[in-house]
């Protein structure tokens, strides 16, 4: 069984979401505040046994800021599960929720109450809605026809089918929520409701075995009676202890490593670790990051004894930020782990390591608008975004390149040259950081624009995206003035969100400035091309226009010495140029007017 929907309006920074969840696990990504702690909430609010009545209860900050709160509105999350088609429990558990085959659903709604609603059926309040006049209210089932997205505030459960859901129904659909901030170290140490606990109990250990290990706590603890400084030590507090209370509430005071009960022993079980260097150490004295795996991995196995045990009607993990404290090759090594889980998983991430381990179809996608509510996606949802795009995508997203799925605008390059000099130099001419105004510079390393481009749409990434790309053509074919080479297939891509701006050669010519000139022959001087530094040096004191044969001699020197050697050579003598090519600034202009 797997959650296949989930429609959420008026929660917190959430609008509008409707998705599609394709895949067992699910990465919600995105910017900060566009919502993915948000998307974690909805479902706990609908799903969650274990989230308190008290947070289904609506306060005025969880409800998304551009609805009058004085005025009647709704907050509802609404999901879908399949797959529990033949599983006796799972159906069990869906019972009164199926609106098809394989198909059932479940929805909470935040709204005026009923006592509230009749009255507004017959006419106006009278006065501004309070949050009081609202409550919540879990129903299931209903007809199919009427579509989760179109439920409004005034639709009446009954009207459509709808059943009342009871919590209790749920107890058997494990949720289990691991916060951002979460403490895992304090998680690990023995307590009544820790994982490792409900590890223990989900593993049915039998009365034979649950009395030999009593039987090794009692002989443990006559041992440790038997030393003369213990059995001390404990007649001292015995005697103190008698002293203080006298005889009519006095206790006989013994000192052991465990209450010889089997309750006692697992309340006291603590995980041990080794490694190469240390045997048998506790978790405190582990890294956070380690430890978070380490928690992780007693959750999953908890929930493989439950399933075993026939106790289970399915199981949903919720978890903000996976990546915390685990250096890179950790935190690929947990997604590909969590993709083979027999169990849902949703998680939020900022990891660009993350999602490049990750399917296309796998994504939730959350990002920012200008005066707007944030936008929620799935690639699935695009309709210009092709299979062979998304194969193209899947390939190139790897950990560098995916840092365009969390951009606020992005730029795309060809490749490493303009990767390495472009930023600094904008920064140097423009005075612009284009970090700090949200612009990733992505290269593609190649000249593969298309399925990036349709990325960026109003149906998936409703951002910019400026392609800046060179011309290629050869000096013989270079326009007079400053005219833009209009580049056919690059203006085919062009849409709402997307623009290109070509320059009328090459990345290495069109730098090839007046104003460059400074910057360029240091360049030279450093890489050790002595006649193009000399022929840079001869310029600066000539006007005009640059000769072509002098770009040409720029482009050879950076073929010969390799593009991106030469781009980190003229980096390092940025602070010496005054000119930025005219297709550049403008791509910049273009991605800042938003």
């Amino acid at each position: 069984m797997r959650l296949s929907r989930v429609v959420v309006k008026n929660l917190r920074s959430i609008q509008f979401a409707d998705v599609t969840l394709s895949e067992p696990t699910t990465l919600v990504i995105g910017e900060n505040n566009t919502g993915k702690s948000s998307f974690i909430h909805a479902l706990r609010l609908c799903l969650d046994v274990g989230l308190s009545s008290t947070f289904r209860t609506l306060l005025k900050d969880d409800v998304y800021s551009g609805v009058d709160q004085t005025l009647p509105f709704q907050v509802m999350v609404g999901v879908e599960f399949t797959g529990f088609q033949g599983n006796e429990n799972e159906e069990a558990l869906l019972h009164g929720t199926q609106i098809g085959i394989d198909r059932a659903r479940l929805f909470y709604r935040y709204r005026p109450k009923r006592t509230v609603r009749e009255i507004l059926e017959r006419g106006p309040l009278g006065r501004p809605l309070v949050l009081d006049d609202f409550g919540w209210e879990l129903f299931g089932g209903g007809n199919p026809e009427v579509d989760l997205a179109s439920i409004e505030w005034n639709h009446e459960n009954a009207a459509f089918g709808a059943s009342p859901v009871g919590l209790q129904y749920l107890q058997n659909y494990l949720v289990v929520h691991l916060p951002a901030l979460r403490d895992v170290e304090s998680d690990l140490q023995q307590s009544r409701r820790s994982s490792l606990m409900k590890l223990v109990e989900a593993s049915n250990i039998d009365l034979v075995e649950q009395a030999r290990l009593v039987a090794a706590v009692q002989q443990a603890n006559k041992e440790v009676e038997a030393s003369p400084t213990i059995k001390s030590i404990s007649a001292a507090i015995d005697a103190s202890l008698k002293e203080i209370t006298g005889p009519a509430f006095s206790l006989d005071v013994d000192l052991g490593l465990s209450a010889p009960t089997f309750q006692a022993i697992v309340r006291n079980l603590i995980v041990l670790l080794s490694n190469f260097m240390m045997d048998q150490f506790e978790p405190r004295r582990n890294g956070l990051g380690l430890n978070n795996i380490l928690f992780i991995a007693i959750l999953i196995e908890q929930f493989r004894k439950r399933a075993a045990a026939g106790k289970s009607a399915g199981e949903l993990i919720l978890v903000e930020e996976p990546e915390a404290h685990l250096h890179p090759q950790l935190q690929s090594t947990l997604v590909a782990a969590m993709r083979e889980l027999p169990f849902q998983v949703i998680a939020t991430t900022h990891s660009t390591q993350v999602t490049s381990k990750a399917p296309l179809s796998s994504f939730v996608m959350m990002t920012q608008r200008p005066g707007m509510a944030p936008a929620v996606r799935t690639p699935l949802s695009a309709p210009l975004l092709m299979p062979a795009d998304r194969n193209d995508l899947e390939r190139y997203l790897d950990a560098t390149k995916s840092n365009l799925l969390f951009a606020r605008r992005v730029m795309l390059v060809e490749g490493a040259a303009e990767q390495i000099l472009l930023p600094p130099l904008v920064k140097r001419v423009l005075g612009i950081d284009m970090e700090r105004e949200g612009i990733s510079l992505v290269a593609i390393h190649g000249v593969h624009f298309r399925p990036f481009t349709r990325l960026f749409s109003p149906d998936c990434l409703p951002k910019r995206c400026a392609i800046v790309a060179d011309a290629d053509l050869g000096p013989n074919f270079v326009p007079q003035g400053d005219d833009p080479v209009t580049n056919p297939n690059l203006v085919s891509l062009h849409g709402p969100y997307v623009r290109s701006f070509v320059g009328a050669t090459t990345f290495e010519r069109e730098i090839t400035l007046r104003g460059n000139l400074a910057m360029l022959v240091q360049t030279a001087s450093e890489l050790g091309a002595p006649r193009l530094q000399a022929d840079l040096a001869a310029q600066i004191m000539t006007g005009g226009i640059l000769p072509e044969v002098l770009k040409d001699k720029v482009l050879r020197t950076a073929q010969r010495f390799g593009k991106a050697r030469f781009a980190q050579t003229a980096a390092r003598h940025v602070v010496l140029a005054q000119e930025l090519p005219h297709y550049i600034g403008e791509a910049i202009a273009w991605l800042r007017e938003v």
